[in-house]
């Protein structure tokens, strides 16, 4: 049966729209949008009367009154952005405000009631900023200052604007007037200079126009206008409702929003397209209207929140909405054939579409596979009705094809015009006599041959179910299985370009590229959109086009040829999805639904809800860089307050000592396709190679090591185009102050120091060690000489004196008296002998080297001589001697020194008495011996200094650091003072 009217099912691409709306429930603070704009940076901006907020495409970020200071109001109006990127803001009753360099600087404007509230703004050719409010006040701001005039303020005026033309004029429009002014000539407290005045029917909006002129829509018809002249007149409104925004497409084509009819999009011939709810519009009353820099319109509604408008790039065949397409075949002059799982076949010609089902021969069997041969004839396989052709308008089964298998998924004619069927029992080809299956190799079981193509010089490639890929030639199978190198044992899909690359999609394990006897495969980790692959189709500009159960992806071929060659490692590819037009996301696959392309181009894709169409030539990829931004940072969960507002990242991050937990949050504004975009990072300093991020927008790090890094992130669009300079980030990862530079200098400088001080230390003590050996020895050698010259001075001596006396009693032995005398001073040399040897002992003996042993030894000597001289002796001693030690040069040099005092008193003071005492200091030691004699009288002091006897006394005492004095007595007689050092008590 026939249904007419096909070819108002191929609507023209720009009549097709997908929208996409985003409320409350999805982030918004409020579901009425009342001004849209997207900025230089690409972020889209909504007012609203709970606030205002900032859109990425994914995230909505508000800022109100309570968290953003500077802000008049939460209730948003009106938003306007210079070229500078300074932000305008009106609220409904709290004024304007100014977002310069992040900062919100509030403006006197419109403060305390509606009627003051902003409108309307432009910038002029001099990049000053014209704001227009209810009240009729024009204000003027050139960066310094805010300059006032009242423009049609007497007047009451349901509508107000002001606009900047590309002449250098500004419009000031009012409900029946409009106003050119020179902004170039205008003076503060002057009237503003108006070139001319013109009288309108009811204007209803004026709107300057990217491509010169302003669009004016006035007394209910829609005209653009340039200057005075009128450019171009679309004729009466299409709506009958309130005008409420409009704006341009990037094309230059007028969008108009309305208070309750949706809105209407002109093309460039002034036809309207309307959209409204009939058409997935969330509400009809538009009130903003923007258009982003990849195309897609922006609408703010009244209580729908916000939508998002795309032109689809796919058609979809009405009669097959919702329908599983399982086949399609296109001939050159025969059509689209559509062959559903359900049952039926429909073609479509010449706009008419021919339904074929029961009363065709068809019954409900489902249709796998459709073929339509040179000769005309149109073939189809069937899931248990095996293989059929159109005979007379009725689908009947083939001529001897009753031993084929019912179940035929695959169809190809080769080269020869052979007709190729593959089926669940086996590959078998068509003969003159009939139909021959093909036997397999080595006995095995026929395999399930769901796809099928032909190669160069007659190859013929069969992709089977679980058991590989079969190749037939000459006679003879090939089979490529997993446990050969072949990556699966799934074929689902098979295809041979103009070069002889044979493509197969395989269920999941990706796109298969084989090529000079080498397999590449192509997964999710190369750039595919899934491993389980439906079908295969190229165009005319050598892209494939590969239906999976993830979506429709492109994806270019020589990109692929790149990652076969090793030269890149991914693919940029474009998956296009329900929202891009195709009736759902995924395609069909399970037997051979092979993808149509006409002559034209046009490709006919089949999906699980219908059969989608497009001509790719038609399709103009995204050439956009998307724009990066870093929303926010993180450390160790705090955030880093950098002005939510427009933050500013110039200044590095630092991580003090003991902060461990980094979190970069960034953002793609791609608001076409945000949820395509594909991020990339790296943290410059600790990683060289990129982070692929998938569609994942923030960057976590943990304990980095102290040192200055670059936090790098880049995206790439839709279409696979990237951003290469991306967005940076200094971050500075401060050490603990026991690595920092001046504590390890210092630390260095202090081990150094230690080291050397404790070399030196070592070596000074070793040289002290050394010296005091040194001075040991040289203190040995000099008591050793010592006792040398006291042997020899006084043994000797009195050895010598006992040899001469010997000899003279020899010689006097005659004369017993001599002898006598000689007896006598041999007996009294001897007992002086005796006693220096005693006193050269005692000095000897290390036992003695105390001042106790001194002063014990000292006094026996002066009592026993000093009571053989018959002078009387008193001794003052400490009852209690410390037990300090006293060197063997102190000891024996101040022992000779007190003794030779002894001796003078007894030889020369002729003194009766003779004290001695001994005190004692902390460091040194005083003996002082007087006597009652006849002192000093009589000689000279001086003289008596120089005497032998005491310079002895005086150069002993020199040597160990004492001294010695010699002064008259308290009455008469003598005092001798011996000072010597006291060595320090052990304790």
């Amino acid at each position: 049966m026939a249904t007419p009217g096909f070819a108002a099912e191929l609507d023209p691409p720009r009549t097709r729209f997908t929208i996409d709306a985003w409320d409350t429930d999805d982030g918004l603070p409020q579901n009425s949008v009342i001004a849209l704009l997207q900025d230089r940076e690409g972020y889209l901006w909504l007012g609203t009367l709970n606030g205002l907020v900032r859109f990425d495409g994914v995230r909505f970020t508000v800022f109100d009154e309570n968290n953003t200071p500077g802000l008049p109001s939460s209730r948003i109006v009106h938003l306007f952005e210079d070229r500078e990127s300074n932000l305008w803001i009106g609220t409904e009753t709290g004024g304007a405000a100014l977002v310069k360099g992040g900062q919100v600087q509030p403006l006197d404007i419109g403060r305390g009631s509606r009627e003051g509230r902003l409108v309307a703004s432009c910038e002029d050719s001099q990049g000053r900023v014209w704001l227009y409010t209810a009240a009729g006040e024009l204000c003027r701001y050139d960066g310094q200052k805010v300059d006032v005039w009242t423009v049609g303020g007497s007047l009451f005026s349901n509508y107000r604007t002001v606009i900047a033309e590309d002449s250098g004029l500004l419009w000031v429009g009012t409900d029946r007037r409009m106003s050119a002014l020179d902004p170039a000539t205008a003076v503060e407290g002057r009237e503003l200079p108006t070139v001319r005045t013109t009288g309108v029917a009811r204007l209803d909006f004026l709107l300057a126009s990217r491509t010169g002129g302003y669009w004016r829509m006035s007394g209910g018809r829609v005209q653009k206008w340039r200057g005075e002249n009128l450019e171009r007149d679309y004729g009466a409104y299409p709506w009958n409702s309130a005008i409420s925004s409009a704006c341009e497409d990037e094309a230059g084509n007028l969008v108009v929003g309305t208070l309750g009819s949706g809105l209407y999009w002109y093309n460039a011939e002034g036809a309207a397209v309307r959209l409204s709810t009939e058409q997935g519009l969330s509400h009809n009353y538009v009130l903003s209207l923007s258009v982003d820099r990849e195309g897609s319109l922006w609408v703010g509604t009244d209580g729908g929140g916000l939508n998002r408008v795309r032109r689809q790039f796919f058609g979809v065949l009405e009669a097959s909405r919702g329908l599983v397409v399982q086949a399609v075949a296109a001939g050159a002059e025969s059509g689209v054939w559509v062959g559903y799982n359900g049952g039926g076949i429909d073609h479509w010609q010449q706009g008419q579409t021919v339904r074929y089902g029961i009363n065709e021969g068809l019954g409900s069997l489902p249709i796998r596979a459709l073929l339509t041969d040179r000769a005309g004839n149109v073939w189809a396989g069937t899931w248990g009705g095996g293989l059929l052709w159109l005979q007379g308008g009725r689908f009947e089964r083939a001529p001897n094809s009753e031993q084929l298998h019912p179940v035929v998924l695959a169809l190809l004619e080769d080269h020869a015009g052979t007709l190729w069927v593959g089926t669940e029992a086996g590959l078998a080809h068509q003969q003159p006599e009939g139909w021959r299956l093909l036997p397999t190799a080595d006995g095995l079981t026929p395999p399930v041959v769901r796809a099928l193509t032909e190669g160069p010089e007659g190859v013929i490639w069969a992709g089977t179910r679980g058991a590989g890929l079969c190749r037939f030639e000459d006679g003879q199978f090939r089979v490529y299985r997993k446990q050969d190198g072949f990556p699966g044992d799934e074929v689902t899909a098979l295809y041979v370009d103009a070069e002889g690359v044979l493509w197969v999609g395989t269920a999941g394990q990706g796109l298969v590229r084989f090529h000079e006897d080498r397999w590449t495969q192509f997964t999710t980790r190369e750039g595919l959109a899934s491993n389980s692959i439906g079908y295969l189709v190229e165009d005319a500009a050598g892209d494939l086009w590969i239906g999976s159960n993830a979506g429709l992806t492109r994806v270019a071929k020589r990109a692929l040829n790149a990652v076969a060659a090793r030269q890149t490692q991914t693919v940029a590819s474009r998956t296009f999805r329900r929202a891009d037009g195709l009736p759902t996301s995924e395609c069909t696959s399970g037997a051979q639904p092979i993808p149509a392309r006409k002559v034209d181009g046009t490709l006919w894709l089949p999906t699980i809800s219908g059969l989608a169409y497009l001509n790719p030539a038609a399709l103009q990829p995204n050439p956009h860089q998307p724009p990066i931004a870093i929303e926010s940072v993180f450390i160790d969960s705090q955030p880093l307050d950098r002005n939510r507002l427009r933050p500013d990242w110039t200044a590095p991050i630092v991580l003090r000592a003991g902060q461990e937990r980094l979190e970069i949050h960034y953002t793609s504004l791609n608001l076409a396709a945000p949820e395509q975009a594909r991020f990339r990072y790296r943290m410059a300093g600790h990683e060289s190679a990129w982070v692929p991020a998938g569609d994942d927008r923030v960057a976590r790090y943990s304990k980095l090591p102290p040192r200055q890094y670059r936090f790098e992130v880049t995206a790439s669009n839709e279409d696979g185009v990237w951003n290469e300079s991306g967005c940076e980030l200094t971050i500075v990862v401060e050490p603990p102050f026991w690595r920092t530079w001046w504590f390890m200098g210092g630390g260095a400088i202090v081990l150094l120091g230690s080291i050397v001080g404790i070399v030196y230390y070592l070596s000074t003590q070793r040289l002290h060690r050394q010296v005091e050996r040194l001075r040991q020895q040289q203190a040995l050698d000099n008591e050793r000489a010592r006792i040398a010259r006291d042997l020899h001075d006084q043994l000797g001596a009195s050895l010598t004196q006992v040899s001469l006396l010997g000899e003279l009693v020899e010689s006097d032995k005659d004369l017993p008296n001599e002898v006598e005398s000689h007896a006598r001073q041999i007996t009294q040399t001897a007992r002086e002998t005796t006693r220096t040897l005693d006193e050269i002992v005692w000095a000897v003996n290390p036992s003695n080297d105390t001042l106790d042993g001194l002063i014990n030894y000292f006094c026996k000597y002066a009592q026993e001589y000093l009571a053989i001289a018959n002078i009387r002796y008193r001794l003052e001693v400490p009852a209690q001697l410390p037990a300090t030690p006293l060197p063997p040069d102190v000891r024996h040099n101040l022992f000779l020194s007190a003794k030779e005092a002894v001796t003078n008193i007894v030889r020369h003071a002729a003194a009766t008495a003779v004290h001695i005492r001994l005190r004692l200091e902390p460091d040194h030691l005083v003996l002082e011996i007087q006597d009652d004699g006849c002192g000093l009288s009589g000689m000279d002091p001086r003289r008596a200094q120089t005497r032998n006897g005491l310079r002895n006394m005086r150069k002993r005492m020199e040597e160990i650091g004492g001294a010695f004095t010699l002064t008259p007595g308290p009455g008469k007689g003598t005092l001798v003072s011996l000072t010597a050092p006291r060595g320090r008590t052990p304790v």
